[in-house]
């Protein structure tokens, strides 16, 4: 019998998606539940698990297609299963006199490398890097010294490009051999045109329209961050043990920031519209680096949750977005967003609003610099704070006042031992 291999229901805010990279190819078993192809949207990659045991029959959608929720891509032939299965099972012998000889994946297929090559197993070349690696006659002891950076270690054709530029650039400078004349790759000028994945894309889409549809303004402040460091210093390794997560900085932010906004609900409402939207809720967008660009996961119900819970939650985003793990519902909705440019050494910046959202906060690196005390110059760990707002529902007075509110929390903040 026929299955049908079909696109998984995308949310209501996803209108289709791009097929990256099949796993199986025509002809080939495949287990229930078994991960057929990696389908991209503009949030995340989707793993799209085989509904049947079979063969898979037929390929209706390859590398890079558009799709849209529930076309159906493939089929499965499930009365294939018990001959297939025979099969395998016959070349068990075969397969456990293998597992000591070295598998290499070339740009045309599977070799067998023998017991004498390396055991290395080559990670697997995307289409368009395979294709690359053909073309510019790459071997596989090659291909195996490439490290993928795409999902799951995939190697992209941008990889395949940084081996062959980084190769020319190393026989560049060797000494020239006889009868070949040396050149220098500076004397080139290279271009590199490279198509944005769906996540580039809609990031792209997204801040134009927030630059074209807000009226945005950014307000700014210092805060003396002595205070966190100190309880961070004192109950760090309490935290850890009792909880199983290191007492971080964002998790006191994200406190700071529910404070302020249940002082002035304005910055944590939205424009629908002629109408303002006031959320009687909490739910804080936390930016996150993955290798597919700059995702924002959703802490919901962030005023309910103690600083150990924010922690847990800001370290299970981080690794997911690492492995491309966060579902569409986790990156979507949010009632106002925290940016931390800090991370990578900036110093001030203007964090643009990710809409609806009407405010977002910039937080950056805390440096030692000079203040004043008491009429004193003293030595303090200062960070700034940058707050971007839609100017069109939230007035300049809110703004400051909840911003100097976010720097009070922090400057004053509560002992982790009083939380339950």
């Amino acid at each position: 019998m026929l299955v049908d291999v079909k696109v998984p229901v995308l949310s209501e805010s996803v209108a289709e998606a791009t097929l990256i990279s099949w796993h199986k190819k025509v002809g080939d078993y495949v287990e229930r539940s078994e991960n057929l192809i990696d389908i991209e949207t503009d949030k995340v990659v989707l793993e799209l698990p085989a509904p049947n045991a079979g063969v898979l029959s037929k390929i209706l959608k390859q590398d890079g297609a558009t799709v849209t929720s529930g076309e159906v891509i493939a089929m499965i032939e499930t009365e294939a299963v018990a001959t297939v299965a025979a099969t395998v099972k016959s070349n068990d012998q075969v397969a456990a006199t293998a597992e000591k000889q070295s598998v290499v994946v070339t740009g045309k297929g599977i070799e067998n490398a023998g017991a004498e090559e390396s055991d290395q197993v080559i990670p697997m070349l995307m289409p368009a890097a395979r294709k690359l690696a053909e073309e510019n006659n790459l071997k596989a002891t090659e291909t195996s010294a490439i490290k993928g950076t795409g999902l799951g270690g995939r190697i992209t054709k941008e990889d395949v490009q940084m081996y062959m530029a980084n190769k020319s650039s190393t026989i560049s400078k060797a000494e020239p051999q006889p009868g070949i004349t040396a050149t220098s790759t500076a004397d080139k000028r290279i271009e590199r045109r490279v198509a944005m994945s769906r996540l580039r894309q809609r990031i792209a889409e997204r801040l134009v329209q927030s630059q074209s549809t807000a009226a945005i303004l950014t307000t700014f402040n210092e805060v003396n961050m002595q205070a966190i460091i100190d309880l961070r210093t004192r109950y760090k390794t309490e935290f850890e043990k009792e909880h199983g997560v290191k007492l971080g900085f964002m998790s006191f932010f994200v406190k700071a920031v529910i404070a302020a906004l249940k002082k002035y609900p304005i910055v944590n409402a939205s424009v629908e519209g002629n109408e303002i939207v006031y959320h009687d809720y909490y739910d804080i967008g936390i930016a996150v680096g993955s290798p597919r660009g700059l995702v924002v996961p959703v802490i919901r119900d962030a005023d309910r949750l103690t600083l150990a819970e924010i922690e847990l939650q800001i370290a299970d985003f981080a690794k997911r977005a690492q492995d491309g793990k966060l579902t569409i519902e986790e990156l979507s909705g949010g009632t106002f967003s925290i940016t931390n440019g800090g991370v990578f050494g900036s110093m001030l910046s203007t964090p643009i609003i990710n809409p609806p959202q009407s405010a977002i906060l910039g937080i950056h690196a805390t440096k030692e610099r000079p203040v004043v005390e008491n009429g004193q110059i003293v030595i303090r760990p200062m960070n700034y704070l940058a707050l971007s707002y839609d100017h069109r529902i939230i007035d300049g007075r809110e703004a400051v006042l909840s911003l100097v509110a976010m720097k009070e929390a922090l400057e004053y903040p509560m002992s982790p031992l009083l939380e339950k």
